[in-house]
């Protein structure tokens, strides 16, 4: 390990900073941001750089996630996180590996940057209340409410996932199995009745513009797509999830998914180019 703290640390500052905002490229900008404010100060007199520096991180990501906030209301259909490819070990920390996921990623996004920046640093990072309070610029007490309104929020929003990381994975099979077969049936039998699939192509490649919701109309939706003649899929690993690498028109998309109860109850597909910039290169995630 580097002896300079911010190399040491880098892969939890880029953690932070991807759980704040959703956008690799995004955190990417912050990480280097907190880079040159830790260049610029005496760090000989920094008892604890870790702490420090994911101060510095959240700050830096507040401050961005206040100007993309206004953005993403002016984005063309479902807005969805830039998918990550992970290698299957980020899934062996469980509270890492759903805490990253697009599924949670998504539900963070109705939160207010405040509450946001709390839910992360505390439950994700275990950071201290009086230390998010320096962040956040509010009283340990407030923080304490901050944070008890936002688990409420995110406990009343977020889907259940399914633990046994073998029976995730086997339903992941049917389900890559049975779209690049065209094998309605098993792809029947593998769709929770009430599954929802949200996908995101920004208004530069074909996608619902809503959530589909229901096993009928999802169905509908996935064999068209499974009839394009150059359709392909293969598996891959996105935000400690298992999931699928589709190509449809040409086009890639980074399919991830939610399975419960060997069900899949949530399917969330990002299409749009602009996001799938990192799915050669695998991402560096830390607690």
């Amino acid at each position: 390990m580097s002896d300079d703290p911010f190399v040491a640390h880098r892969s939890l500052l880029f953690t932070v900073a991807y759980e704040m905002l959703g956008s690799a490229a995004d955190a990417e900008d912050v990480v280097q941001e907190t880079w040159l404010r830790w260049a610029g100060v005496d760090q000989a007199q920094v008892r604890d750089p870790r702490s420090y520096l994911v101060k510095i991180v959240t700050r830096q990501a507040l401050n961005r996630l206040r100007s993309v906030s206004r953005r993403r209301e002016e984005y063309v259909g479902e807005w969805l996180p830039e998918p990550l490819l992970t290698s299957p070990d980020v899934a062996q920390d469980i509270e890492l590996a759903e805490s990253v996921s697009i599924a949670m990623l998504t539900v963070l996004e109705t939160l207010g940057p405040a509450e946001r920046a709390v839910f992360v640093l505390r439950e994700v990072f275990e950071t201290p209340y009086d230390e998010i309070a320096e962040v956040v610029g509010k009283t340990a007490g407030a923080v304490r409410q901050i944070a008890r309104r936002a688990r409420g929020h995110v406990a009343a929003r977020r889907p259940r996932m399914q633990v046994d990381r073998a029976e995730q994975q086997a339903a992941v099979e049917k389900f890559m199995t049975a779209i690049s077969s065209g094998d309605v049936r098993s792809l029947v039998q593998v769709l929770a009745p009430d599954v929802v699939m949200i996908t995101d192509g920004g208004g530069v490649v074909a996608a619902a513009r809503k959530p589909i919701a229901g096993a009928r109309k999802v169905l509908a939706y996935l064999a068209r797509a499974a009839q394009v003649p150059d359709f392909a899929a293969t598996g891959a690993w996105f935000n400690g999830m298992p999931g699928a690498r589709i190509h449809v028109d040409g086009a890639p998309a980074a399919v991830s998914l939610v399975v419960e109860d060997g069900l899949i109850t949530r399917i969330y597909a990002v299409r749009n180019p602009d996001k799938l910039g990192r799915l050669d290169t695998v991402a560096e995630l830390r607690r």
